[in-house]
């Protein structure tokens, strides 16, 4: 499960095997107990959140957004795609 960049106490990744066909474009953000996947394309949406106030989830789009071009180039190096 390769980590793209840690931030203010939460993991931001991709799982190894992310479907067969791979989903869209997405990356996961792990803090405690808590685990949201966020879709990064087509559009920056919430896919499933488990645990995360809509605050922090408000916040972590946030930080997607601002990082966007960090995730898409590491998902394509890690995936080939």
């Amino acid at each position: 499960m390769p980590v793209i960049f840690r931030y203010n106490g939460m993991r931001f990744f991709f799982y190894s095997n992310e479907g067969a066909p791979r989903e869209p474009l997405h990356v996961h953000v792990m803090r405690g107990a808590c685990e949201a996947k966020i879709w990064v394309e087509p559009h920056l949406s919430v896919d499933w959140n488990a645990g995360f106030k809509e605050s922090e989830l408000r916040d972590i789009i946030s930080i997607i957004r601002d990082r966007r071009e960090l995730i898409v180039a590491c998902w394509h190096d890690y995936f080939g795609a």
